[in-house]
């Protein structure tokens, strides 16, 4: 498991005093703006980034990083995925997870039949939905949408072992 977990994006200036669009992961997505510090990769290595102020801008998000005070500053940080380190992340309940722990899971079937490997999770509205990408081992080559409904579809996350059980017909 990394040590790092991607919170966000910086994606452009917004304004001309510094100031960039953020895209954030978090739920709801202002949280983003409560980790301190936040963490930035470039050159191949991971940087400490000072948060002055994040707030909302129309339905995204924008930030002042400190340092980063005239639109020409900005371009050096476009692109670049904001992180946390998992240590910053709150404690959770025994049967709970988060997303990015359950990405790279192998899934495995109540039958024993591998459907791929969790790519990411998206939400729907009524429940989560983990991407699952073929693997070497995997039964047929197609990606698949697997719903994460806890005890009816998902029945086990073996975080040791990299797996996770589900409840799901190998035809769908």
């Amino acid at each position: 498991m990394s040590e790092w977990v991607i919170v966000g994006k910086l994606l452009g200036p917004y304004g001309i005093k510094g100031w960039i669009k953020l895209h954030s992961h978090t739920h709801p997505i202002d949280n983003i703006g409560t980790y301190n510090p936040l963490w930035i990769q470039r050159g191949g290595s991971w940087q400490a980034i000072d948060v002055e102020k994040v707030q909302r801008h129309g339905k995204g998000l924008v930030a002042k990083l400190r340092g980063c005070d005239d639109r020409e500053q900005v371009p050096g940080f476009t692109g670049c995925e904001v992180a946390i380190k998992r240590d910053q992340l709150p404690a959770l309940g025994a049967d709970d997870f988060y997303w990015s722990d359950l990405e790279g899971l192998k899934v495995i079937t109540v039958a024993g039949e591998c459907l791929g490997v969790v790519d990411h999770l998206f939400e729907t509205g009524s429940n989560d939905v983990l991407v699952v990408n073929p693997g070497a081992d995997s039964i047929d080559s197609e990606q698949r949408l697997v719903p994460y409904v806890w005890e009816q579809v998902v029945k086990q996350v073996d975080l040791q072992a990299g797996s996770l059980t589900v409840d799901w017909d190998k035809d769908f």
